[in-house]
């Protein structure tokens, strides 16, 4: 199990990420939009700096659902690898069955 801390941090990061998401992205589209004048794409850079840190998307970590584990996490199931094998195991995944040869 991770940190609870770790997990709550992350979680605030996905509830910043999705409030400014459609703010990033506007302002993103003035800056990277060439044929507007220099100074119109410099405050909206300003602007977008201007934002919280941790409301960009990239700032997010994929982890489980179920341990908080950050590292191995299939993106599909959003769990990890560990979580996986051990639902596998007790049956709680329909189709999945413990290899042996």
């Amino acid at each position: 199990m991770a940190k609870l801390s770790s997990i709550n941090k992350n979680n605030r990061r996905i509830k910043l990420s999705d409030r400014y998401y459609s703010k990033r992205k506007k302002l993103k589209k003035i800056v990277m939009d060439k044929k507007l004048p220099l100074e119109e794409r410099f405050k909206a850079q300003q602007k977008l700096s201007k934002l919280p840190r941790n409301s960009a998307k990239i700032r997010v970590r994929n982890r489980c659902q179920i341990t908080g584990r950050p590292h191995g996490v299939y993106r599909k199931l959003k769990i990890s690898r560990i979580a996986l094998r051990k639902l596998g195991l007790e049956g709680k995944i329909p189709g999945m069955v413990k290899s042996s040869w």
